[in-house]
């Protein structure tokens, strides 16, 4: 007998998080309609956050926003919950950044091998 594993899709995601300042904030993702909704606790209750002009959703005390980017992760396009800075710039996973650094390591390493090639050719014209 073959038993088969079927992953399926979530369709909900539900997340809460509390800051330093025991500010929480509390969040619905809705996968399939690829929509946030985000509340923040004040005076006891959870207040609805107002999306603003990117449709993200400022957490001024984290110096972040929470929005929904749309894009190729792992060789798959979907739309997924993203972090961005408060001027609007996407801040890079782990993964990313780590893709970035062997990028500019790479370049610097044949920035340095081009270096090292017209040096020998310089001290062989020298002789």
């Amino acid at each position: 007998m073959v038993v088969k594993n079927e992953i399926k899709p979530l369709s909900k995601v539900n997340f809460g998080f509390i800051n330093s300042n025991s500010s929480g904030f509390y969040g619905i993702y809705e996968v399939k309609q690829a929509s946030v909704e985000m509340y923040e606790l004040i005076g006891g209750q959870y207040q609805l956050l107002i999306a603003n002009e990117r449709g993200h959703y400022p957490i001024t005390r984290l110096g972040v926003e929470l929005g929904i980017w749309q894009g190729v992760d792992q060789n798959v396009e979907l739309p997924r919950l993203r972090w961005w800075d408060l001027q609007g710039n996407l801040l890079l996973t782990g993964d990313e950044r780590a893709e970035q650094e062997s990028q500019r390591a790479k370049l610097e390493s044949q920035r340095a091998d081009r270096l090292t090639i017209q040096l020998r050719r310089r001290g062989a014209a020298c002789r």
